[in-house]
């Protein structure tokens, strides 16, 4: 039988109920707060875009959703940096982070480590930037060594941070060439450990990611003997979202791509004052934030997520596999770009018109010192003068001698940058190589061998920085 309260007991009882409620109720003024963590790679210029210029402009505050289910919210982001990208999945994994930007080969594991994740898998919803060539990732030695070569370092100690897209670059380079993974005793080191560890000569070589293997030798004590255009594989960056957050919040995962935009947007306004805030925020010198994100820079800023990316992540995929990193993935089914869609349209740009081209921006006006137009990007060259402006060239031997010219009047460069005769990839000039024609002409070149084949092919004579620039005359 039920039990029946008297007429004055259900009185009491419903006035007890009510006071209760109103105890324990929120007030109409209280507010309930989102955590959103979001997980970054400050020192890995590739991210920029997607981490450090949209937490330090505050470019994502202005997009936050305040009306509907989020008029009682507040949104609290919480940015965590990391030095490379495994951390970043574990932090998405144990539900602290709801966004990761990484490197390619990261990003296929972390879209392989959720997906048997009974909570929420990770789907790729933009990208940070790329070089189709594979150019950023590399590999350094101390700047006294022997070494030239990568087969140089067989048998020798060479340092990677595990897991990272450097770590990626060297497998399949290993792979390629058909080396076991024993070919040298490969250890696992930081970015920090193993740029210090080059210094002191306390290893023979270390493998590392944006902007490592230019910045090392930059700083005058590393020298690149292997760069991941020999993969023949490009390299990106990228981010990914927890699906259960994005499912629940569209509108934040939207606001955060519209702030990517403006990222992208703030660098190419203005890129000298993008690479000298980046370096203020990060660390990384500025004349190297501006040869990856400077106009026709090494690294092509552009969120959409392109053909090419998709079968670069389709072969770390089969790199992993004859490694038994990993199995089974489907890298079509964790790609999302609906939401950067949506992003685009609410613009009224169009994606797949963006997403169709690899055109980057590139250097123009007119050459002060040849007198001549800048018609051919990828053949030009820069000076940053120390202290001042960055000037453009049309060719590399009017960029070398505009430098003689500037020395002769007694004006210091800070930095000259060159392109890559082969692959029109953007290089510090000190650091390349030179092709010297019989007539005066000079070719730079990325890589040695490269020199050596093009000068085998024209009668051209290789020559260092120093040489080359003694030869560069008129500018031609």
């Amino acid at each position: 039988m039920g039990i029946r309260l008297s007429k004055r007991c259900s009185v009491s009882a419903i006035a007890l109920i009510a006071l209760a409620s109103t105890a324990f109720a929120q007030p109409a003024w209280a507010t309930t707060t989102l955590t959103v963590g979001i997980g970054t790679q400050d020192s890995t210029t590739n991210t920029a875009t997607t981490g450090v210029i949209i937490r330090q402009l505050k470019l994502l505050e202005k997009y936050l959703p305040n009306t509907g289910k989020y008029a009682d919210m507040k949104i609290q982001l919480d940015w965590q940096n990391f030095t490379s990208g495994p951390p970043v999945t574990n932090g998405m994994v144990a539900g602290k982070l709801q966004f990761g930007a990484m490197g390619d080969y990261p990003l296929v594991v972390n879209g392989y480590t959720f997906k048997n994740n009974p909570e929420s898998q990770s789907e790729l919803i933009a990208v940070a930037a790329y070089n189709l060539y594979g150019s950023g990732n590399g590999i350094v030695v101390n700047k006294d060594s022997p070494y030239f070569e990568f087969d140089d370092l067989k048998d020798k100690v060479v340092s990677v941070p595990f897991g990272s897209a450097a770590h990626g670059m060297v497998l399949k380079a290993l792979q390629d060439r058909g080396y076991p993974q024993t070919f040298f005793r490969l250890v696992n080191q930081s970015p920090e450990v193993g740029s210090t560890n080059i210094q002191e000569k306390k290893i023979d070589g270390h493998a590392d990611f944006v902007p490592f293997a230019e910045l090392l030798p930059f700083r005058g004590f590393a020298r690149k003997i292997f760069d991941g255009v020999e993969t023949k594989l490009p390299t990106w960056h990228g981010v990914v979202v927890r699906t259960d957050f994005a499912k629940q919040y569209p509108e934040i995962v939207e606001a955060y791509l519209k702030a990517v935009l403006d990222a992208e947007a703030w660098v190419k306004a203005d890129p000298k004052r993008a690479a000298e805030q980046v370096s203020a925020w990060t660390g990384t010198d500025k004349e190297v934030v501006y040869i990856f994100l400077g106009p026709s820079g090494i690294m092509t800023i552009d969120p959409t997520i392109k053909v090419p990316l998709v079968e670069a992540a389709r072969e770390d995929v089969k790199v992993l596999q004859k490694l038994e990193r990993v199995k089974e993935f489907d890298v079509g089914l964790w790609i999302n770009d609906s939401y950067l869609r949506k992003v685009f349209a609410d613009r009224s740009l169009d994606y797949d018109k963006r997403r169709a081209t690899t055109d980057n921006y590139e250097i123009s006006g007119t050459d002060s010192f040849c007198n001549k137009p800048i018609t051919e990007p990828r053949k030009a060259g820069e000076i940053w003068i120390k202290g001042g402006d960055i000037q453009s060239y049309a060719s590399a031997a009017c960029t070398l001698a505009a430098i003689n010219d500037f020395k002769g009047k007694g004006q210091e460069i800070g930095v000259a940058y060159v392109f890559d005769t082969a692959r029109g990839i953007k290089l510090f000039a000190r650091e390349a190589y030179y092709a010297l024609g019989a007539k005066g002409e000079i070719a730079p070149f990325l890589l040695k061998h490269d020199a050596e084949a093009y000068a085998g092919k024209t009668g051209a004579k290789v020559l260092p920085f120093d040489d080359a620039l003694k030869a560069a005359v008129t500018g031609g």
